[in-house]
């Protein structure tokens, strides 16, 4: 698989050492507070249990499906989710993982949703990769891995058509 890529952007090593950068300052905002992290499937996965697992805190977990590129290297714009799915947040912080920051319509759909949440204390968002680009809404992460050129990139959970997520690294597809 790494034969199909044009090149690595981050290897094994950065990404873990980023995680723990991200997993200190987490904790710290974090600690004495009742947290759900809710983290959007399938993109998250990876990203997801390797920086919980560096969280030592009690905190919640829940996922959320969300399609919105179906199959193609650029989103549709069509945020589609099941908001049966979501979890009670009434009197929690919830942090919202997920693996890109690319348009923006994923991140701003789901947040204005969960903004509406009887009770919710408050939710911040934290994305593996963020792109250096003008997004199509206007929404920031509050946690950030590591930003990136207007690429497409796979591996650490990112995927073209449910390829490439089990690559231990993050490379710009060749296309």
């Amino acid at each position: 698989m790494q034969d199909d890529l044009e090149r690595v952007l981050f290897g094994e090593a950065e990404i873990a050492a980023r995680l723990n950068e991200m997993a200190v300052q987490i904790t710290e905002d974090y600690r004495g507070k009742d947290l759900t992290v809710l983290a959007i499937l399938n993109g998250s996965l990876f990203f997801m249990a390797d920086l919980l697992r560096r969280i030592p805190l009690p905190l919640k977990l829940d996922c959320l499906r969300v399609k919105s590129y179906y199959g193609g290297t650029e989103t549709t714009g069509r945020v589609q989710y099941d908001p049966q799915t979501l979890p009670d947040m009434s009197g929690r912080h919830v942090l919202l993982l997920d693996d890109i920051l690319d348009s923006g319509h994923t991140l701003a759909a789901i947040t204005e949703v969960l903004r509406t949440e009887p009770g919710l204390l408050s939710v911040k968002s934290c994305v593996l990769v963020r792109k250096l680009k003008k997004r199509a809404r206007e929404v920031k992460a509050d946690y950030v891995g590591f930003d990136i050129p207007d690429e497409f990139v796979v591996g650490y959970g990112l995927d073209y058509q449910e390829r490439y997520r089990n690559l231990p690294l993050i490379g710009i597809l060749r296309i």
